[in-house]
């Protein structure tokens, strides 16, 4: 058996939109889901664990719904990138104290959110599905595995909380899918994809943006039928 050289892996990382995208997703979520899973004080075997489930739910997830093979339990390559990014989470937690507060951190979850929010929007749109269709597997895709290492923690998934990010990822895919249904061009709408759910995630981060609770509109309105 021939495996492909590292030229012919970067060449098809370069010309396939989804596989740059998707190879990226993988090693930064299974880091990021690794530095949860050690500021909990999980061992070693945990952190692999919960690393790679934040980098394959999301996936997984997604080709079942798309009717095809997991790309996870059909490639070495798929694993192999999960386990580079839990091997960089317990490495950067050997260098910094708090890991999971690191900037790097952040930009990274940041990151294998657009990856993967672009991933599945071009598998859907390959696929067939309607604009819905297209939007709601590249959410899946992108914040499944995060609220899925939530519950491993023992935790309410933070998507389901306030923190404004599943809602980047309908942004971008929403984002892809016009894109491509005015342009038909799958390059340029993938890059826009992932720069709309990167950038609006990072300005979320930085200007503390959370969707309303209930609670919060009962009070908005209270106070304005106060006023």
């Amino acid at each position: 058996m021939q495996y492909p050289s590292v030229q012919e892996i970067v060449k098809s990382v370069l010309t396939d939109p989804f596989a740059g995208m998707n190879t990226i997703g993988l090693v930064a979520f299974a880091f990021v889901g690794s530095v949860k899973a050690i500021r909990e004080q999980f061992d070693l075997f945990g952190v692999a664990v919960v690393g790679l489930a934040t980098a394959f739910v999301g996936g997984t997830t997604r080709d079942v719904l798309v009717n095809r093979v997991p790309l996870s339990l059909s490639s070495l390559g798929e694993i192999s990138l999960g386990i580079l990014g839990v091997v960089l989470a317990v490495g950067l937690n050997i260098v910094l104290n708090s890991p999971d507060d690191h900037p790097v951190t952040m930009l990274a979850d940041a990151v294998g959110l657009g990856a993967f929010a672009t991933a599945g929007a071009i598998v859907s749109t390959q696929a067939g599905l309607s604009s819905f269709g297209v939007v709601a597997i590249a959410t899946i895709n992108a914040a499944g595995g995060g609220a899925f290492a939530d519950l491993l923690l023992d935790r309410s998934p933070f998507i389901l909380v306030t923190d404004f990010y599943a809602s980047c990822a309908v942004l971008g895919s929403c984002t892809y899918w016009v894109v491509t249904t005015a342009l038909t061009t799958d390059g340029i709408a993938a890059a826009l994809c992932a720069a709309v759910t990167v950038g609006t995630r990072l300005a979320a981060v930085n200007r503390g943006w959370e969707l309303p609770t209930a609670q919060s509109l009962e009070e908005l309105l209270l106070r304005f039928d106060g006023d």
